[in-house]
């Protein structure tokens, strides 16, 4: 169970590192970008679009990625109080929600990415980029890795669950 929680956070790890390294790209992109628009007057309509390009993989690759280190919003204030088995449970809950909902989002927006693919979908403005898909392909890869990482956080709350519990102090002779 631990390889497998490993290798599946292993490739959020990666994956989140990509999107990490896309921001990066993306504030060069669009300091450039300002600095022809004002410097020179020209305006590149594939530069602008490639903006759009970056940011799909920045905000579907980081949603896994955010979930792994656990910095999205939760309500801890309750969840603090519960008993270390209460906690495992709710985490189990929300993890085979989060898996449902990622892998079922995946699924809708792969149909959304082949249909942009098979008609070769590209900019609709002169000097655009073409292959929009490229960009939706993000979509359902994002959500199938928001969906693995449910599946890593599911195994963790089952091996909280099915753990042998220590004694409690106050029962102790």
């Amino acid at each position: 169970m631990f390889a497998v929680i490993n290798r599946l956070e292993q490739l959020v790890e990666t994956l989140g590192g990509l999107a990490r390294g896309c921001v990066l790209v993306l504030v060069l992109l669009v300091s450039a970008n300002v600095l022809i628009r004002y410097g020179f007057s020209v305006s590149p309509v594939a530069l602008q679009e490639l903006e759009w390009f970056l940011i799909s993989p920045i905000a579907m690759l980081g949603i896994a990625y955010v979930l792994k280190h656990r910095a999205d919003v939760r309500v801890d204030f309750i969840y603090e109080k519960f008993q270390p088995r209460t906690r495992a449970a709710v985490d189990l809950f929300s993890a085979l929600a989060t898996c449902l909902i990622g892998l079922f989002l995946a699924w809708v927006c792969w149909r959304y990415m082949m249909q942009s693919y098979q008609i070769s979908e590209g900019s609709p403005d002169p000097g655009g980029l073409p292959h929009r898909y490229l960009v939706k392909a993000f979509l359902p890869l994002g959500f199938a890795l928001f969906g693995l990482q449910g599946i890593a956080d599911t195994l963790r709350a089952l091996r909280g669950l099915l753990a042998p519990q220590p004694m409690p102090e106050e029962a102790l002779p």
